[in-house]
């Protein structure tokens, strides 16, 4: 019928139009002679070199003002990806109708349900779907990726990998308390296969999930613990090998970890993960820390006699010993109820214990420690310049540390603000030491410290999250 051939036409047009990335010079320029009208202003980045340069001159010659038109790297803002609303169930049923098997394809009920709870992820280009990522949540604290797809001209443009490390970033969860995120594929689902091992995911075991003896499928999860593997304990395994991978992957400690090729052929690679004993390592953390503070507990306190001991001493200096001292305190006591977490409580709350032991002590004793000294000398001492040098180079010191990865700030996210806080406890030692030297009242300088050490232990303790939320922190590592 006549309709059906329009729509056939309008079909192909529309199809030549996305895929003029592809297209070579010679095939754009006989489209162009029969009439062919591109969509101008073009993203000619998306093209490759001799095609890009083509389309500009042909815009040149339809055009008394040439479009200018940059030329470069493949340029990836042709497709947005959003939260799923309900108003693209239809277009996500008939995307996943597409390029899915039927029975991974979500009933329109489960679909409804998922997109109200923000389990589904789409690609929109033009105001069209061409991409989607659907999961669902079985349980409190398991998520489930039922289903993934890319429109066929959109694929190879890396649309898949941000739909997934979205949907694992977006995932609603418990607060300090991430879910575990899984996924199945079959054996011979290499696409899916590579797509969850280039995004974090392992192959843990075989799943026999059909009712056919050879429907042998592969259980992925996304990794939240950085584990390592044995370089010296991996092996390859093809794909087509379905009774060695089952025999592979039988051990617990063994998962595969990545898609090669073997003689042309996909294969598995299985690696063996080194299994540490979390109570043993969370025993010797906790006793590191009682250390730690008791060894900073009796510095304190060596300098606190001294600073009373002595008529030259700042009465402010003595009183952020006094802060000191009782700090590094509460923080031992919070170190001893780690390992009585450790030995009988067992309320899974180490992590938040000892976060608060880690900021008590090293805000609340050791930078007040530290920044104290080069005062305490400048008051004492009589040559200005020893005093300056001193208390630059400490001050040098803390700046460094505070940017170092050994730092406790490292370990949460920083905002301007905090990075304002820092600065101010990195000049801190040199102010003071110019107050006191030029025999200046240093009351405010040591309110603003106190306020300073107070406003990161407080930014710490009540308004980030588990010291373990470091961010660019690879899954798995090998060993060295």
């Amino acid at each position: 019928m006549d309709w059906q051939r329009a729509f056939h036409l309008g079909a192909w047009i529309s199809n030549q139009r996305s895929r003029a990335a592809t297209l070579s010079p010679q095939r754009i320029e006989q489209l162009t002679d029969i009439g062919m009208r591109w969509t101008w202003p073009m993203r000619c980045t998306q093209l490759p070199l001799p095609a890009a340069r083509l389309l500009c001159r042909i815009a040149a010659a339809r055009s008394s003002t040439p479009t200018p038109i940059t030329v470069g790297p493949r340029d990836m803002a042709a497709w947005t990806t959003r939260v799923a609303c309900p108003d693209d169930q239809t277009e996500i049923r008939c995307l996943l109708s597409d390029a899915c098997d039927a029975v991974v394809v979500p009933s329109s009920e489960l679909l409804a349900d998922a997109i109200a709870r923000g389990l589904v992820r789409v690609a929109e280009s033009d105001g069209n779907v061409v991409g989607c990522i659907a999961a669902e949540g079985p349980a409190l604290g398991h998520v489930r990726l039922s289903a993934i797809a890319v429109r066929d001209d959109m694929r190879r443009q890396g649309m898949g990998c941000r739909l997934l490390a979205e949907m694992v970033e977006e995932v609603p969860q418990k607060p300090n308390e991430p879910p575990l995120i899984s996924a199945v594929a079959g054996i011979e689902e290499l696409a899916v296969a590579g797509l969850l091992l280039k995004g974090g995911f392992i192959g843990t075991r075989i799943m026999r999930t059909g009712r056919a003896g050879d429907d042998v499928h592969i259980h992925y999860q996304y990794k939240l613990r950085v584990e390592y593997i044995d370089p010296d304990a991996r092996h390859l395994v093809p794909v087509g090998a379905r009774e060695q991978l089952t025999e592979s992957l039988a051990p617990a400690d063994h998962a595969v970890t990545a898609l090669v090729t073997l003689a042309g052929e996909p294969a598995f690679e299985v690696a063996r993960f080194e299994r540490d004993d979390p109570a043993t390592l969370q025993s010797g953390e906790a006793a590191a820390g009682i250390a730690f503070s008791g060894s900073i507990l009796a510095a304190i306190t060596f300098l606190l006699g001294f600073a009373f001991a002595s008529s030259r001493f700042p009465d402010d200096v003595r009183l952020l010993l006094i802060g000191a001292t009782f700090s590094t305190v509460l923080s031992l006591i919070v170190y001893a109820s780690a390992s009585g977490e450790l030995a009988r409580i067992r309320s899974n709350s180490f992590g938040r214990i000892m976060k608060w032991g880690n900021v008590l002590s090293e805000y609340g004793g050791v930078f007040p420690f530290l920044i104290s000294l080069p005062v305490t000398y400048a008051q004492i001492s009589d040559d200005p310049w020893t005093s300056m040098v001193l208390a630059v180079v400490i001050s040098a010191a803390i700046g460094w540390y505070e940017r170092s990865e050994f730092s406790i700030a490292h370990r949460f996210h920083r905002s301007s603000s905090e990075v304002a806080l820092m600065a101010v406890t990195a000049v801190s030692p040199a102010v003071g030491s110019v107050l006191v030297a030029a025999h200046v009242t240093s009351w405010p300088w040591t309110m603003v410290l106190t306020a300073t050490l107070a406003a990161r232990t407080w930014l710490y303790l009540f308004r980030r999250g588990p010291e373990s939320g470091i961010e660019e922190r690879r899954q798995w590592q090998i060993r060295e």
